[in-house]
């Protein structure tokens, strides 16, 4: 895992300048590769290339970046994994091609020096964002690993291409001409992230997952898709499994076991995230039974009970015998974090769940460098309560307009204590039923199916930008056909999970120098995943039935049988608590200072927090929506 960057100068550039700027770049990076620095430069081209390492596989000075090959025709800046490695150098070894050390790095550089760079990317199961300098086309290709799980941005203008891992990265060079793009924040407004290929600032652009841009000497660029999630839902519905419940069970279990083997590869102390929940938990229990000692295994809790899965995540460790690690954050610890959020990331953010993922990262790496994840599995399997809502919401959505809107104006216009208190009623642990009522009933009342999925996020925030603002608003081009929910799941590995989940756990273990690995994120897991039919995806009134089974297997009865059956809760914090309490005077000065904030309108904003305040309502998610973007405006935006 590390940090690239780089630029090429269309028809060559002094050398000094070149290293100076690459240099530069670079440095911006250093927290995602604190092991090791390195600058590449071909002064005749034009071309630098740039890494901070953090040091893996082969911790010696022959895993050193940016690396070419043997015969020097390739030079590569890698950040990331290749898990399949040892396979490749096998099949490259028979071949005759010769190794000096024992990375997955220079596997890679001779795989596309052997075989070119469209075989090799194909032959690769990994994480990646990928620099390529072809020396003898005098092309460069960036690329991007096919789930989106490592980032990078981009900027081409004046004859010169510049890229990173990171925006800062990207922004230090740029300076001023870094401007704020308001179509994207607007569309931060809707999603609670900016969706790729844009970023928060005008001519910097995010290379979308799964791509690949190849740059020629005369400036031109191609961008072409070598997987895609489009693709991925086509040949699930052209080869859907139809296997009996035993034979999936364990096909999958196979093929889990061997995507957290592979992940498992590493030459410094690597550890798991264990929540409460499904995935984390199934992760752990296939790394201890690949383990001849206990793992490591993290957890946080909190005071508030509602929040609080660390009971539930260390019973699951006791009952699988891991070296089990919790912290308990306070508010002094949010009060520490959150002002540095927008730092870390570069453009606003609004999941809350940073806050406790940032902690987390930090926590893990006091003992290891290495951690591996559950993300990916609500994806892939479906685990979120609207995959479970995806069939009647397009059952109700086939009724009168008139209809549904109403339905939707009446949900508007009823206090949410009132939806809260019938529904308790009917069901006393559901958590926030006026919230999930009112996603349900926005997405049944919308005029499509990508406003219905957008409406399933909740983010519920267009009601604070000013008016004649416009949004940009990607289009996902889907496969037709299929159930419902797994229509989601596709708009979910399409968008929420590269721009969402995936840029969180990277920013946050990346700022603490850790390495996250998700196994579930295996590019054949999530195209086996697509291809179960939905009776295996989603049963019993419950998501992921594939994985709890999966889990139930492996943990004995008692307490931690309950994750199994327990519904999903989401990883959160008492933010609302907390806005009223350590973090009042932060948010405060924020949202009374964006009274003449040119995209949002400041005294709905200030409306919100004093609602808030009083105690009467809980408007925490879209405070920190709009803190989120006031923050990032004050230190980022118009930074040096």
């Amino acid at each position: 895992m590390c940090g690239i960057a780089g630029l090429w100068v269309f028809g060559g550039a002094d050398g000094a300048r070149l290293a100076r700027q690459a240099g530069a770049m670079i440095d911006r990076l250093a927290h995602r590769g604190p092991d090791d620095r390195g600058v590449w430069q071909d002064d005749a081209a034009g071309v630098a290339l740039a890494n901070r390492r953090l040091a893996i596989i082969d911790l010696s000075p022959l895993g050193h970046q940016p690396m070419s090959s043997a015969d020097g025709r390739v030079t590569i800046a890698f950040n990331g994994e290749i898990y399949n490695y040892q396979d490749l150098r096998r099949q490259l070894l028979g071949e005759g091609v010769l190794f000096r050390s024992h990375s997955d790095t220079e596997v890679l550089v001779e795989a596309i020096a052997r075989w070119g760079a469209d075989r090799a990317l194909a032959a690769c199961n990994g994480m990646f964002g990928l620099a390529i300098w072809l020396a003898a086309e005098r092309r460069l290709m960036l690329v991007r690993d096919r789930l989106g799980e490592k980032p990078l941005y981009w900027s081409l203008a004046n004859g010169v291409l510049l890229f990173a891992s990171e925006l800062k990265a990207i922004r230090a060079e740029l300076g001023y001409r870094a401007v704020p793009d308001e179509a994207a924040l607007a569309g931060y407004f809707r999603h609670g992230f900016i969706p790729a290929p844009r970023t928060a600032f005008t001519g910097i652009r995010q290379l979308p997952p799964g791509t690949c841009m190849t740059l020629s000497a005369e400036g031109a660029s191609e961008t072409r898709a070598y997987w895609s999630v489009a693709e991925a839902g086509r040949q699930a519905l052209a080869e859907p499994l139809a296997l009996p419940d035993s034979e999936a069970l364990r096909r999958t279990g196979d093929l889990l076991a061997d995507a957290v083997r592979r992940r498992m590869v590493s030459d410094v102390p690597l550890g798991v995230f264990l929540s409460g929940g499904i995935d984390s938990a199934l992760v752990a229990a296939l790394m201890q039974e690949q383990s001849a000692t206990p793992i490591r295994s993290f957890t946080i809790g909190f005071e508030e009970a509602v929040f609080d899965e660390s009971a539930a995540a260390e019973a699951t460790a006791r009952a699988l015998g891991t070296d089990h690690t919790t912290l308990r954050v306070t508010a002094a610890d949010a009060v520490d974090l959150v002002p540095h959020l927008a730092g870390m990331y570069d453009e606003p953010f609004a999941d809350i769940s940073a806050i406790p993922t940032a902690l987390l990262c930090r926590l893990a790496r006091r003992q290891v460098t290495v951690a591996l994840s559950g993300d990916g599995g609500d994806e892939a399997f479906g685990g979120y309560s609207r995959h479970l809502w995806a069939g009647a919401v397009a059952r109700w959505r086939q009724r009168p307009r008139w209809l549904r809107q109403g339905l939707a104006r009446l949900d508007a216009a009823l206090p949410d204590a009132w939806i809260d208190g019938a529904a308790h009623l009917l069901r006393p642990h559901l958590r926030q039923p006026a919230d999930k009522v009112g996603k349900f009933l926005a997405a049944v009342a919308a005029v499509d199916e990508e406003a219905a999925y957008i409406a399933m996020l909740g983010m519920k925030a267009d009601i604070l930008l000013r008016p004649g603002v416009a949004s940009s608003n990607p289009t996902l081009v889907l496969p037709d056909g299929g159930d419902p929910a797994l229509r989601l799941q596709l708009r979910d590995l399409a968008r929420y999970l590269p721009d969402g989940v995936l840029v969180k756990i990277d920013r946050a273990s990346m700022a603490a120098g850790l390495e996250a690995r998700a196994p579930l994120l295996d590019p054949r897991v999530v195209e086996w995943g697509l291809r179960l039919p939905l009776n295996q995806r989603l049963r019993d009134g419950r998501g992921k039935w594939m994985l709890r089974r999966l889990l139930a297997d492996r943990i004995p009865s008692g307490p931690p049988s309950g994750v199994v059956a327990a519904p999903k809760t989401g990883f959160g914090a008492p933010l609302g608590t907390w806005l009223r309490g350590p973090l009042r005077d932060w948010a405060a000065g924020l949202i009374e200072g964006a009274a003449g904030d040119g995209l949002i309108q400041g005294p709905v904003a200030l409306a919100l927090w004093r609602q808030h305040l009083s105690g009467r309502h809980d408007h925490a998610g879209r405070l920190w929506t709009i803190l989120s973007y006031l923050s990032w405006k004050a230190t980022v935006a118009h930074a040096d």
